[in-house]
């Protein structure tokens, strides 16, 4: 193979900075490309006309064996630790499988910041040499890949929070990935996220995380890098976090399965360096990014297995019973949020919700199906877009001062209703966090008084969005404010190639501004192909019950 430049497509790019800035991107970029051997490059032809939808490309070009597409394609984490622990699969054959994939997933949507196939590999000899010498796994993960957020400190790895002036080498794991290391897990790569970590969209300094689906849309933020990846099958098991949507959006937009647990229920122990202000009122869940509902519940019942909290005494010591706990009473009472009061769903997600409903409603002896009315949205929304500054922004513009970062678009967009003037004051923090309170004491109120055990509802205004229009996160942020878990769950709905679908518009009444840009915005644009997923909402720290439903909900729904 002739000598070339390492490639990434790239349709839409990143904005550039000062010459300082240029050069620290220009020589992270080529510390990444100096470790991938060519023969796992993908053809140039691939960069000079690729196609919307890349998600078949790892397995037609030619650099997996049909081994390696069968190990990468037909098992989830379940399967895998089963498969490594009866010698089936060696962990080593695993390892590689997936690190080829990864960063041929990464040629395709620009998914990860780190890629250290060959020291997984060497976790994977150790981990065999061990089955073998013992006959013993070392732990239920023994062996499977397991993929980081960058924002993640994992021993001689980089890690950043969000900006260029923001990245070191770590020396140590972090909580999560020591437990996750402790359990067998194989380290090979990190995964990108955006600038400030606080968009919908995967647009960081290296270049743009694309959705597999259709690469002219978003992948979904700030855990972007994460679903791309998963949704490639270039990981089996990714780690999230979210504070206003980040685990469930990206997992929306690349249609995979996605778990925002309550607040302080699994450890961040060292994520983000400094802390982060936003968190002084509105507290980041992290969880699992996979591809079924049995390695999302093996997430969780690993970490907690470990007690974390004994390290950590932010963690609430809840035993984790999931999908194994008491099967829930029937019939549930399932309630469907089909709009928020502010901004009506694109087509697609109203076609998922009615399909999901009609779904259920076929055995009402199981589940007894209402409609959730809206609550509060506007306000919620309107809160909690103040409540992430209480700097006003200082800190984001101070970071990218630091090395001439350009400030993009979204950053902008979401430091719009940061308040003015600079740091709030101790009682205005005070404030926030009061209004916070009696908002959700009217919630909860207003869910009792609807009489529904869990609600179902879209995931985000619609489907995947365009590049660098992730303006409205109503229906993920919403439930942070509140602070109730949720879950996102894949159905068989997509979006149909542009003027298929219109809006019924003698039907729909405008609710406002914003519900009349997400209108515009689904007439201008092309969302073919792209995934439309649902969000199942429980109540505050019912995540055992919540997995409960979903074992009900399971065969119903078509659930992995």
């Amino acid at each position: 193979m002739s000598s070339r430049a390492f490639s990434v497509i790239q349709p839409v790019p990143v904005p550039a900075g000062t010459a300082e800035y240029n050069a620290l991107v220009d020589a992270i970029l080529d510390e990444f490309a100096a470790k991938v051997p060519q023969d796992l490059y993908l053809s140039q032809s691939m960069f000079d006309n690729p196609p919307t939808d890349v998600t078949a490309v790892p397995r037609e070009c030619g650099l997996l064996s049909a081994e390696e597409v069968d190990i990468t394609e037909k098992y989830d984490a379940v399967g895998l630790a089963e498969a490594i622990a009866c010698k089936k699969l060696t962990a080593v054959a695993v390892a590689t499988a997936f690190g080829k994939r990864a960063i041929i997933a990464h040629q395709l949507t620009c998914c990860l910041t780190e890629w250290f196939m060959d020291e997984a590999i060497e976790q994977a000899k150790a981990l065999d040499v061990h089955l073998e010498a013992t006959g013993k796994t070392v732990g239920p993960l023994h062996g499977v890949p397991v993929s980081l957020k960058e924002h993640m400190p994992l021993a001689g790895h980089y890690t950043a929070t969000g900006f260029m002036d923001t990245r070191h080498l770590d020396t140590n794991d972090c909580q999560m990935a020591s437990i996750l290391r402790k359990a067998g897990a194989v380290f090979y790569v990190k995964t990108a996220q955006p600038q400030g970590i606080m968009h919908l969209e995967g647009v960081t300094p290296r270049g743009r995380v694309l959705n597999p689906h259709n690469i002219n849309l978003s992948s979904g933020g700030s855990t972007a890098g994460e679903a791309a990846l998963i949704a490639l099958h270039g990981s089996v098991l990714g780690v999230g976090t979210d504070i206003g949507g980040s685990i469930r959006g990206p997992s929306g937009f690349c249609g995979i399965y996605g778990f925002k647990p309550t607040s302080s229920s699994l450890p961040m122990k060292d994520f983000l360096k400094g802390g982060f202000g936003a968190e002084l009122n509105i507290p980041v869940s992290t969880g699992p990014m996979c591809n079924s509902l049995r390695d999302m519940d093996l997430f969780v019942s690993v970490i907690m297995a470990a007690e974390p909290w004994k390290e950590d005494p932010r963690i609430i010591p809840i035993p984790w019973t999931g999908l194994n706990g008491p099967a829930p009473k029937a019939p549930l009472k399932i309630g469907f949020l089909m709009n928020d009061g502010a901004i009506q769903p694109q087509p697609p997600a109203t076609r998922a919700l009615e399909w999901a409903r009609a779904k259920l409603e076929k055995s009402p002896d199981l589940f007894t199906v209402k409609s959730f009315e809206p609550y509060g949205a506007a306000t919620a929304i309107q809160n909690i877009r103040k409540a992430y500054w209480p700097d006003g922004g200082q800190a984001v513009r101070d970071h990218l001062a630091a090395t001439g970062e350009p400030m993009f678009s979204l950053t902008e967009w979401v430091l719009a209703d940061a308040p003015k003037g600079g740091e709030l004051p101790a009682s205005g923090v005070l404030a926030q966090r009061v209004a916070r309170d009696e908002f959700r004491y009217a919630f909860a109120d207003h869910w009792n008084a609807q009489d529904v055990d869990f609600v179902v509802c879209p995931v985000f205004v619609g489907p995947a969005c365009e590049h660098d229009t992730a303006f409205y996160w109503n229906y993920t942020a919403f439930w942070n404010y509140v602070d109730y878990p949720g879950v996102v769950v894949p159905t068989p709905i997509k979006a149909l190639k542009k003027g298929a679908e219109d809006y019924p518009e003698q039907n729909r009444e405008v609710l406002g501004e914003e519900d009349r840009h997400v209108r515009e915005m689904w007439a201008k644009g092309d969302f073919e192909g792209a995934p439309i997923t649902l969000q199942i909402v429980g109540r505050r720290y019912h995540d055992n019950q919540l997995f409960a439903a979903l074992g009900a909900l399971k065969d119903v729904l078509e659930l992995r």
